[in-house]
């Protein structure tokens, strides 16, 4: 009897052990956001996912400075560049289809592109070994001195178009690691070629409508409307104005979808369930990638980076994050796979980091020792 008594004890004492090492509180989360705390200013929507149960869920400041309405859980936010991890999505499916190969090459797509594109495989445009010009830059060039309001907002095809005027890379394909917008553009591109589907009737279908993301799109003006939409704001000295749409607003594959906290949520546990694609199936997309010319570096430090998904760990916590970042947002997801913690943020003003803190919150939890 003392014998099962203990084992019992043990167990006991076990799982509480594995389930109450990092109590934190509502209002612990809550003061990391103490300074977006306005009905008159925009702010910010914050999720935080632990074992899988939303623990803090909060939205702080308003949509836009017109109507005053306050952020929430359902408010839809630009995500910038967090579009991309949807964008490898699309593709990882069609690989997963068998229509498409990580190993096919751009000119497989599009016969027209320029010699420089044969050797540019779907891998490389995923991982950002591209070596694509970057369209942005491109397009400054053709408006040089010209604010950014003044210039024609470019889209999808019309990236491809730049992009085929272009006569080299800046690199061999492989070589070396550059963050690419141009790539992800392309990848939408090839995902409408590939499936016959626009890119985001192929997002509806394949993703968005199985998890019921039911609030999730890519905007098309002109096609399609975002509800409960925030607006984005650019703050500086306690003043902020809106700053919604630049030139580069109307791209989708490299970041046109807006998304809420409550589809985040959904998403983030179809990550974790593997929902849409097996543990096999995400692991290429979790998997560094290596250049020929050694570790991939971005202009400030070592990169390490998959498939629309940073990968470097923090603290010795492995971990998947991206940030997005264009006129008028700022957003991040920042997800601890060993922790089973989530912790995502997006604002609408550009005088926030969202990365700086979320991580706060992760301290938190990271740094508990209860």
């Amino acid at each position: 009897m003392e014998t099962k008594l203990t084992s019992r004890l043990f167990l006991a004492l076990a799982f509480y052990a594995s389930t109450s090492t990092a109590q934190v509180s509502a209002p612990q989360i809550d003061s990391v956001f103490s300074s977006l705390k306005s009905g008159t200013a925009p702010g910010a929507a914050v999720l935080v996912v632990r074992n899988g149960r939303t623990v803090f869920r909060r939205g702080y400041g308003v949509t836009d400075l017109r109507t005053l309405r306050p952020i929430d859980s359902t408010t839809n936010f630009r995500l910038a560049s967090m579009t991309k991890q949807f964008t490898a999505a699309c593709t990882m499916l069609l690989v997963h289809d068998g229509k498409l190969h990580y190993e096919d090459h751009l000119t497989d797509f599009f016969p027209e592109f320029p010699a420089y594109g044969k050797a540019i495989t779907v891998r490389n445009l995923l991982n950002h070994t591209s070596g694509l010009p970057d369209y942005e830059g491109i397009l400054a060039s053709q408006y040089p001195n010209t604010p950014d309001d003044q210039i024609p907002q470019i889209h999808d095809a019309a990236v491809l178009k730049l992009l085929e005027q272009q006569e080299t890379a800046k690199f061999p394909a492989g070589s070396k690691w550059e963050y690419s917008n141009s790539g992800y553009v392309l990848l939408g591109l090839i995902v409408e070629r590939v499936s016959g589907m626009s890119f985001g009737q192929f997002l509806q279908e394949k993703v968005f409508a199985p998890l019921k993301m039911d609030q999730t799109l890519p905007y098309e003006k002109g096609k399609n409307e975002v509800p409960h939409r925030a607006y984005g704001h650019t703050c500086e000295k306690s003043t902020c104005r809106e700053t919604d749409q630049s030139s580069t607003s109307a791209t989708l594959g490299d970041g046109g979808i807006y998304t809420s906290l409550d589809d985040l949520a959904k998403w983030d546990r179809a990550l974790q369930e593997h929902t849409l694609l097996s543990e096999a199936e995400m692991r290429p997309a979790l998997t560094p990638v290596a250049p020929s010319r050694g570790r991939a570096q971005s202009a400030e430090a070592p990169v390490s980076y998959g498939f629309g998904w940073f990968l470097d760990p923090y603290k010795g916590h492995r971990r998947m994050w991206h940030d997005g970042e264009t006129m008028g947002f700022r957003t991040t997801i920042q997800r601890f796979l060993d922790n089973k913690l989530t912790v995502i943020i997006l604002a609408n003003r550009t005088d926030v980091n969202p990365q700086e803190l979320a991580l706060k919150v992760a301290n938190l939890y990271l740094n508990s020792k209860r």
